[in-house]
């Protein structure tokens, strides 16, 4: 039989309220598996995407970690001005594996030694409490002493935020100073221009 003439069959028949009940939530049980098929096929195909993607980067080289790092400071540092001459080495950013490819960067092709290092953290004064775990969050990760964190200013809080990292999961942004740098700056922009002037864009 087809399913309009059912259709209009049934539209007949009154239903008693637990009966409607239970072919909604039915109705909302199917919804859901089917969520959370599709969720899992996404996920797997994310995961597949980014595994095979990775292979794609077997080594660096020390010159491929030089032009990183330039492309890097290019996207998050801060460069000389001619209003403000004589600006060192400043490079920031939330994202904890960037702030170690910069610090590899500097250490690897730079040739800067630690002591060298002035690093700031920043974070919403909403998450003084958690100072210390933020510290050594970054301390482990960069694999620097706990000493290397002790300048921290606090944000002031906005009340409608749309930050995804909270919580837990927020580790304020990171700032790496270098000690008498200008000149490294402008040998970075030096850098820049040439990969700009390179990649045929000037």
């Amino acid at each position: 039989m087809a399913k309009s003439t059912l259709s209009l069959w049934l539209r007949e028949v009154g239903l008693s309220v637990p009966q409607q009940q239970r072919i909604t939530e039915k109705k909302k049980a199917g919804q859901r598996r089917g969520a959370n098929i599709r969720r899992t096929d996404r996920v797997a195909r994310q995961s597949d995407l980014v595994r095979i993607a990775k292979a794609d980067i077997d080594s660096i080289s020390k010159r491929e970690l030089w032009l990183i790092g330039i492309a890097l400071y290019l996207a998050e540092g801060s460069n000389e001005k001619e209003y403000r001459p004589g600006t060192g080495v400043s490079f920031s950013n939330s994202d904890a594996r960037m702030v170690a490819v910069f610090i590899k960067w500097l250490k690897a092709c730079i040739g800067l030694k630690d002591e060298n290092l002035i690093i700031s953290l920043y974070i919403h004064e909403s998450h003084a409490d958690r100072v210390l775990t933020v510290q050594k969050y970054w301390s482990n990760f960069l694999g620097l002493p706990l000493r290397f964190f002790q300048k921290v200013y606090f944000k002031k809080n906005k009340i409608n935020t749309r930050r995804k990292n909270t919580g837990n999961l927020y580790n304020g942004l990171l700032r790496v100073n270098i000690r008498e740098s200008s000149d490294l700056n402008r040998r970075i922009t030096g850098w820049t221009q040439g990969i700009v002037e390179n990649c045929g864009l000037v």
